[in-house]
């Protein structure tokens, strides 16, 4: 079986690799082929992985290119991971929207309006070539922002794409462990969409558990998003809420806190990651090791602003592990290629899952997966307060949709001044105009 991974060069490319290698059962992945625009960061991810696999005899073969209709060719699962633009993109992202005095985050809010309005057309167009040349794959999609980019990509693939994102599986093992719960024997009832979701219900043995822990004070600020939030917040919502919330419900604390930072996450990871590729040029560097230090230290200061923000310190180290997409995409191919039944959160289109979006909208939910893809559960319909969030945000992402299809730089700025998290139309307006400066990826927004 063959998996194309797209964004082949990408730091965390050895992660999907690893959780391969540990992967001997009958028909598993046995060839992997990394495509990506840079050749040198293939070339360095194809080191680390060949380190990886030493003295593994069945491990996976590995081959690269640059050539995108090449690397789609003959594959059954195309695992796509790109970032337009870069991290130098990211980067650029984040700072516009500071000085502009509204967040600046790679998924939420301006920033991301910006990423999806560069990611957009490139994932359409690798959408519409994997319906030519492997009309037969299923697309994973880890692209972000996640429930945007597989969204648009699923107007061309259909149920054939599927989006994953690990924050919903770090969250629940979290609560899951507080509570002395096996987390791989829970039922966590999570909707919402990518990077706005809530874990209302943690069932075990049939027993939802989770008022317990909201009962417990202590208990509820023992974990990553109980010292987030505060235990008081979580009472008064009566669910625990993905991270990313951090940036909706303590928006001024998020933004004075980035705006204060030496630098922004972005910045940060680019640095970062630029000192990994140069050290894999140098013959003879140790790439896995290499690799792994890097991944550690990327690990220990994720969300560190909003860390500073909730003036929680750093994080624990029961909290350093992450929710595992590597695990979550491993266990989609497994279910979909053996028809393994398996149940995961994952970003699939609504159908009538939730009432309020319509049945072509990516949401976030529990899924039963098989032969057949990805299906969502039924779940109960969202409160008020997490009702309003959802339908603003997702009539943002489509506004978004529709800049990307027309290149309208109208109905872009629609979209940024939709959102929750910018407060006025002027600042959307100028937030356009600095994100097409900067980025010749969004060039194709005209003045209409």
């Amino acid at each position: 079986m063959k998996l194309t991974i797209l964004g082949g060069g990408g730091f965390r490319v050895p992660l999907v690799y690893g959780a391969l290698l540990a992967d001997h059962a009958e028909g598993r992945v046995t060839h992997v082929t990394l495509h990506d625009l840079d050749p040198a960061r293939l070339t360095a991810v194809a080191r680390v992985l060949a380190e990886q696999s030493e003295g593994i005899a069945d491990a996976p073969a590995v081959t690269h290119t640059t050539d995108l209709d090449e690397a789609l060719r003959g594959a059954d699962f195309v695992f796509s991971a790109i970032r337009v633009g870069g991290l130098a993109g990211r980067a650029a992202d984040e700072r516009i929207a500071l000085d502009q005095g509204v967040l600046g985050q790679e998924t939420v809010g301006a920033g991301g309006i910006a990423y999806g309005l560069r990611t957009v057309p490139v994932a359409v167009d690798i959408a519409r070539r994997v319906a030519r040349l492997a009309p037969d794959a299923w697309v994973i999609n880890f692209t972000n922002p996640a429930g945007l980019v597989t969204e648009a990509m699923s107007r061309h693939l259909g149920d054939r794409v599927i989006g994953i994102c690990d924050s919903p599986v770090g969250l629940g093992r979290r609560v899951a462990r507080v509570l002395g719960a096996d987390p791989d024997e829970a039922w966590i009832d999570y909707v919402g969409l990518n990077h706005l979701g809530w874990l209302r219900g943690l069932r075990v043995a049939g027993r939802d558990e989770l008022p317990r822990l909201l009962a417990d004070t202590e208990a509820l600020g023992s974990f990553e998003e109980g010292r987030l939030f505060g235990p008081e917040w979580l009472q008064s919502l009566g669910a625990i809420p993905n991270e990313y919330l951090h940036y909706y419900y303590f928006n001024r604390e998020a933004v004075r806190a980035y705006q204060d930072a030496e630098q922004t996450r972005g910045a940060f990871l680019r640095d970062q990651q630029a000192r990994f590729y140069e050290e894999m040029e140098r013959t003879g560097a140790p790439a896995l090791a290499a690799w792994d230090r890097t991944r550690a230290e990327r690990e220990a200061t994720y969300m560190a602003a909003n860390r500073e923000a909730a003036g929680v310190g750093e994080r624990d180290e029961s909290d350093l592990e992450s929710g595992g997409y590597e695990k979550v995409a491993l266990a989609l191919m497994r279910a979909i290629a053996r028809d393994e039944r398996a149940t995961l959160i994952l970003n699939v289109r609504n159908r009538t899952t939730l009432r309020v979006l319509d049945e072509e909208a990516v949401i976030e939910v529990p899924c039963l997966v098989d032969a057949n893809g990805a299906h969502p559960l039924s779940v109960a319909p969202l409160p008020d307060h997490a009702t309003g969030l959802v339908c603003a945000v997702k009539a943002v992402e489509r506004e978004v949709l529709a800049a990307a299809a027309s290149g309208s730089r109208t109905t872009s700025a629609k979209a940024f001044a939709l959102h929750p998290l910018v407060d006025s139309v002027t600042v959307a307006r100028r937030l356009v105009d600095d994100y097409t400066s900067a980025h010749p990826g969004l060039a194709y927004l005209n003045r209409r």
